[in-house]
């Protein structure tokens, strides 16, 4: 039996993971999904000072309170950030750190960084003078890869259920403090492990991290919680027994 912590992207809370849950359950292991402060059933929490730190802190103090060793840490895109901090400040409680369409991003880079010019300057527009990030329109015909393998129902899902994220949890820069790396893994599904061994062979910043990492493809959208939950469940699992 493995012990998983799941931490969402960005909008989402632990609903997300439900169903991924269920399934890893389902096969004996112990399963701690997260919803971070500020978002979702936390959304009441969303003040301006909210950020990286306050996710990181989220993440762990669950695994010490809980008292969870060798822990299979999981992030979710937007959720790699918090992920990869809290594995620096705890590592002797990690196993491994599972990246789902995300990656360990390099130490004083924040989310922000690594989305174009352009598409900083449409948000910054949509989010004013305000401390909240919008959620997407979750509209396949806008964002076809993204989107991809979510039907109907759960795009509904998500319109209803998606909650602004907190600002500052994208434009905090990741911050290491020199712990002990643990062993790390991702979940590529939105682009082929082709490029990844590339963009690692590169020594790409985004991706180093994952040098000596396991590496799985699970083809479909941005969410594969959502779009594939037992596929995802499957090799979390076999990353566990990895």
């Amino acid at each position: 039996m493995a012990t998983y912590v799941l931490v969402p992207g960005f909008w989402l809370g632990a609903w997300a993971w439900r169903e991924v849950t269920s399934a890893l359950r389902a096969q004996g292991h112990e399963v701690h999904p997260m919803t971070l402060t500020g978002v979702a059933e936390r959304h009441h929490l969303a003040g301006p000072e909210i950020g990286l730190e306050t996710h990181t802190t989220d993440i762990v103090r669950l695994i010490e309170v809980e008292d969870l060793r060798d822990v299979l840490l999981v992030g979710h895109s937007g959720g790699g950030m918090p992920v990869a901090q809290a594995a620096d400040r705890i590592p002797d409680r990690i196993a491994r750190v599972i990246y789902v369409e995300s990656g360990p991003l390099p130490d004083g880079v924040a989310q922000f960084d690594t989305v174009p010019p352009e598409e900083q300057q449409r948000l910054r527009a949509a989010i004013g003078t305000g401390h909240l990030l919008p959620p997407p329109a979750w509209d396949p015909a806008a964002d076809p890869t993204n989107l991809a393998g979510l039907d109907e129902p759960t795009l509904a899902l998500l319109r209803a259920r998606a909650t602004p994220q907190p600002l500052a949890a994208a434009t905090d820069a990741v911050r290491r403090t020199g712990g002990r790396p643990v062993p790390t893994a991702l979940v590529a599904s939105t682009f082929p492990l082709s490029v990844v061994r590339q963009m690692i062979d590169e020594r790409h910043p985004f991706f180093t991290g994952l040098a000596d990492g396991q590496l799985f493809e699970l083809p479909t959208g941005h969410w594969p919680m959502l779009s594939e939950p037992k596929a995802l469940a499957e090799l979390l699992d076999t990353a566990a027994r990895a």
